[in-house]
């Protein structure tokens, strides 16, 4: 295999593994249906790897559903094949393909046995392996029989004798038939969203391809870096809308753009946030500002060794946890990936979405990854035969991508949830989840007025936090329930008419918390019994942190 100096490292590690022998069958998933720039032109995958590793090939054999089995290269070679005629035109059947795949490496073996052949290097690329042979489908007999005469042309002679190999394309690892995906003789190699120098040639040839869409005095280096996590092929559609539109992109329509092709390309798995907010707009302890402001500036500043790989954020409902996540976001100047609801009904569905997921935050770069209802979403170890076994296995898919040193500083992990007793132990363990922050409501009557004096500025009617002090304010306010009478006030100050005070003093007649009092006393103590440091826990409230 002839190399270019500028390939992608997934194609190097496929290269190695082949030409030393070691595997002559490799599965490629992961971002398998992007563009990839090749010689002047963004090409489909299938032409990247021919370009890349095959052009020292004889003979390439392709299949997929669609088109059946084809001849890429060296069509007249498998016509001097005796069978070659009866076996016109090629099947489009996929297990029938395999079987004349397989019959043409025997007949060349047999060839170089009798002393008669060349040494003829020969591939066979299969796209859309996962829907030949899905994961779904394991007690399937028909799947089945495919599935393992795929895996014999990873090991069985002569095919593992032969200068042969197998390509087997799929977007999902786990949506593969597993007796191919984790067959010990197969290679899997994923193929990552492009990178700022592959992005910066994508941009460098739609600029020729598309000039209406580019301004001519700016360069492709900050768009590339701006726009990591994107596909090239979303890019290519994004310049193409606009060329044919003729507005020119600039500096301001990557973010904006960046956020579309990305939950675009997630298929909706994800939110993808970017927050103007800072900490300053938190109200809380001094204590858990100055920390995590303290791991801000050690992000900043590349010093990882200290890093957390993440937080839980956890508390009673209403205390702003996920508020506090968009102000970290903020403060850091790094986006919010939020995950959504990736479970699926259908079998392997659900680890399908998780992979996309992942392959995602591995490209964007600096990034938070935000799972809110942590106790509901990031499954259990042992949740028996309820789901089939399917809490398990996210669970194992998450905890192997949070406790991935690789991504110590590059990405981080904020678990929220007001019942952090219900998350799997090992998850919450450190080099997971090195910090656990308790959200508390407030302790003081001074408090509560600083809460609501700040919650009441932005409505634009703050009386001051002075004055709001000396009504009967409530304590256990959490951010939530202050929210909620800011908003009351608000109306009574527009529908009144009446002065702010006034309003708020009517609001607080007849208050009843939204929380029970014994609900929220339940949720302090699971919140204070998690916290790494005593020190985020308010004086007043650290005896909850004893034995119930």
């Amino acid at each position: 295999m002839t190399l270019d100096a500028d390939c992608p490292a997934w194609i190097r590690e496929l290269a190695l593994a082949y030409e030393s022998g070691a595997h002559s069958q490799f599965v490629l998933y992961g971002a398998v249906s992007d563009r990839f720039p090749l010689q002047g032109h963004l090409v489909g995958l299938t032409k990247f790897i021919d370009a890349q590793l095959l052009a020292g090939f004889h003979v390439v054999f392709s299949y997929d559903a669609g088109n059946g089995l084809a001849v890429l290269r060296g069509a007249d070679r498998v016509q001097q094949w005796p069978a070659a005629k009866e076996l016109q035109p090629w099947p489009r059947d996929p297990r029938a393909a395999v079987e004349v795949v397989a019959r043409y490496v025997r007949y060349r073996a047999n060839l170089r046995a009798l002393g008669r052949g060349d040494d003829e290097h020969i591939a066979f690329i299969v796209r859309g392996a996962d829907q030949l042979m899905p994961g779904s489908r394991q007690g399937d007999f028909e799947v089945a029989g495919l599935a393992s005469l795929v895996r014999d042309l990873a090991s069985e002679a002569p095919f593992a004798e032969q200068h042969f190999v197998t390509l087997l394309i799929a977007d999902n690892l786990n949506d593969l038939h597993p007796q191919v995906a984790f067959n010990p003789r197969v290679s899997r190699i994923r193929v990552p969203l492009p990178d700022a120098a592959v992005l910066q040639r994508a941009l460098a040839q739609l600029r020729v391809d598309h000039p209406r869409a580019f301004d001519v005095n700016q360069g492709d280096a900050q768009a590339a870096d701006a726009l990591s996590g994107v596909s090239v092929s979303a890019l290519q559609s994004l310049v193409k809308r606009r060329a044919h539109e003729g507005k020119v992109l600039g500096p301001t329509d990557w973010a904006l753009a960046k956020k579309e092709l990305i939950e675009g390309d997630a298929s909706n798995l994800i939110e993808f946030i970017e927050s103007h907010r800072t900490l300053d707009d938190y109200h809380s302890t001094p204590a858990l500002k100055a920390w995590l402001r303290q791991d801000i500036a050690l992000w900043r500043a590349a010093d990882l060794r200290a890093l957390p790989m993440g937080y839980l954020f956890c508390g009673p409902v209403g205390t702003g946890k996920t508020y506090l996540v968009e102000c970290l976001s903020g403060e850091a100047g790094v986006p919010v990936v939020k995950l959504k609801n990736f479970r699926d009904r259908w079998v392997g569905s659900s680890e399908g979405n998780l992979e996309k997921i992942f392959r995602l935050i591995r490209a964007l770069g600096r990034c938070i990854v935000f799972v809110d209802e942590a106790d509901q979403t990031l499954g259990r170890r042992d949740s028996g035969s309820s789901d089939s076994g399917l809490s398990g296995r996210i669970y194992s898919m998450i905890a192997q991508e949070m406790s991935d040193s690789d991504n110590r500083g590059r990405l981080m992990w904020i678990l929220a949830s007001s019942r952090p007793d219900l998350i799997e132990v090992d998850l919450k363990r450190p080099g997971r989840v090195d910090v656990k922050i308790p959200l508390l409501p407030t302790t003081t009557v001074a408090e509560s007025a600083a809460l609501l004096n700040a919650l009441l500025k932005r409505f634009d009617i703050a009386p001051g936090a002075d004055a709001i002090a000396h009504l009967p304010l409530p304590t256990l306010l959490t951010p939530g329930a202050a929210e909620a009478l800011a908003v009351k006030v608000y109306r009574l100050v527009r529908t009144g008419p009446m002065q702010s005070l006034a309003a708020l003093e009517q609001s607080l007649h007849g208050y009843q918390p939204p929380v029970p009092p014994d609900t929220m006393e339940f949720q302090m103590r699971i919140a204070i019994r998690e916290a790494t440091d005593m020190a985020f826990v308010p004086e007043e409230l650290r005896h909850l942190g004893g034995a119930a």
